[in-house]
């Protein structure tokens, strides 16, 4: 775990921040190195294209943790199963997916 101004952050963990070139980048980190202060983050989004898939160093100074939000309703579990389909989560897509089919059974049991 490495800190920053703002928590204590470890892998898996989703930041946004600045790359080294100013490039405005929201991913989560794949490993740390607490001597050097330095995330690896896998790009998720940003606002160079080119960075978006690719792991890429970041000083810990330069994160900040993203809050961590509640899904309530089907298009934002949608929109999250793709997100784990991209980055191969496969534990956080049976998590996501168990939640999509509860909300199905919810809806039938209604009419």
């Amino acid at each position: 775990m490495l800190s920053n101004s703002s928590s204590v952050l470890k892998t898996g963990d989703w930041i946004k921040g600045k790359s080294r070139k100013g490039e405005l980048i929201i991913g989560y980190i794949e490993s740390l190195n607490i001597s050097q202060g330095v995330f690896k983050v896998n790009v998720i989004t940003s606002d160079n294209q080119e960075t978006v898939g690719k792991t890429i160093p970041i000083l810990s100074n330069q994160v900040k943790s993203l809050p961590v939000s509640i899904v309530i309703n089907k298009e934002q579990i949608l929109f999250l199963i793709d997100l784990a389909l991209s980055t191969g989560d496969e534990d956080w897509f049976i998590e996501l997916s168990s939640k999509l089919n509860s909300i199905k059974q919810l809806v039938n049991g209604v009419n």
